[in-house]
């Protein structure tokens, strides 16, 4: 059962090691209306790096520097992307490990609200700020709906002793959200049943090479003919690695259908799970094949998103570096989900309003 939800696993992670050479962040994605009633798909994200190194001070990464900092990344996707950044010094930001909160005069966030505003300029003469110009300001409540709980992967003993380089947990990997954004002047309302929701976290001491991520619960159901309100999918991974060691192309998959659980998880080493996937860039768009094998099911993820309604995400990593140039993300992806047994068809699925990501470390 991975939909299990686990508020110390959603909470602050940077003890020991972690604290000068770790990041932790909440990530939230959804889908706002404008004024006219337009669907704009929009990110917000809460980042701490190396809380240790310089908890007085923001440093930078670009500036040669060992980066430490609390950043707050928000913006949106589509046809007037934009991708703002502003961090803040450990010092200025109350943080409560779990529950966790983050508490400062420009933002808050917590498992049930987030808020926000922000406003980053004069971006040009500043790279290091990963950032371009903007202002963007948000209330909104969550209710965190369906958990993807990965399990013994993130177990305390694991995460205790640090094994993996990167560890994920999604809290909500289907949420609702509900409240406004007003982003360069211009008010959206997000709607809890029409903003799709996601709410997941990533922490450890580097990123993973590939990189991919796929989610949404704005599916349809071409056999029944109706839209599923109970349903979401979620894919994540790459290449974990534990103490160094590599687990070449490997990704955690769950699909909860209708209140039924079908999970894909290599680290259940109980039961074998078997992946093939391919991400690959052509002229308009990125592409996202995946399949994924365990307990007699197979589950066929294609998914696709066009690259003008996507953005390059910027991090950098714990020991300062800025590792992808391209790390491709969007809120607009669309796609297919087969899932079968024993070669008889369960599940024909249409997907939208996908989450996805894809990336790999420059050469």
């Amino acid at each position: 059962m991975f939909n299990k939800k686990n508020y110390k696993k959603n909470g602050y992670m940077l003890n020991g090691r972690f604290k000068k050479k770790g990041y932790d962040w909440w990530w939230h994605s959804f889908t706002a209306l404008d004024e006219e009633g337009k669907e704009v798909p929009f990110f917000i994200e809460y980042f701490i790096i190396n809380p240790k190194i310089s908890p007085s001070k923001v440093t930078y990464g670009r500036l040669k520097e060992k980066p430490s900092y609390v950043m707050v990344k928000c913006g949106c996707w589509g046809e007037n992307k934009v991708q703002i950044n502003k961090m803040y010094k450990l010092d200025d930001v109350k943080i409560t490990k779990a529950p966790y909160k983050l508490e400062s005069n420009d933002f808050y966030a917590s498992d049930e609200l987030i808020k926000g505003n922000i406003l980053q300029e004069n971006t040009s003469n500043h790279p290091e700020y990963m950032s371009e110009d903007g202002h963007m300001e948000w209330e909104l409540k969550i209710n965190k709906e369906i958990a993807f709980n990965v399990g013994y992967g993130i177990s305390a003993i694991l995460r205790k002793i640090k094994a993996f380089q990167m560890y994920w947990h999604a809290e909500g990997m289907k949420s609702e959200y509900e409240g406004y954004i007003i982003l360069n002047g211009k008010k959206y309302t997000v709607s809890k049943d029409t903003c799709y929701g996601y709410a997941d976290k990533n922490w450890g001491s580097n990123f993973t090479s590939p990189w991919v991520w796929l989610s949404s619960n704005n599916i349809y159901d071409n056999i029944n003919k109706k839209k599923l309100n109970n349903t979401v999918f979620d894919i994540g991974g790459g290449r974990p690695k534990v103490y160094f060691i590599p687990f070449n192309r490997k990704l955690l998959g769950a699909l909860y259908l209708e209140g039924k659980e079908y999970e894909f998880n290599f680290s259940k080493f109980w039961h074998p799970t078997k992946t093939k996937f391919s991400s690959k860039e052509e002229k308009d768009k990125i592409i996202w094949d995946v399949s994924q094998k365990c307990k007699g099911y197979l589950m066929e993820t294609h998914i696709e998103c066009y690259k003008k309604d996507m953005l390059f995400v910027n991090y950098e990593s714990p020991d300062g570096a800025k590792r992808y140039s391209k790390l491709w993300n969007g809120g607009n992806g669309f796609g297919s989900i087969k899932l079968s047994k024993k070669n008889k068809l369960i599940a024909d699925l249409s997907v939208k309003n996908v989450g996805c990501e894809y990336g790999e470390y420059d050469k």
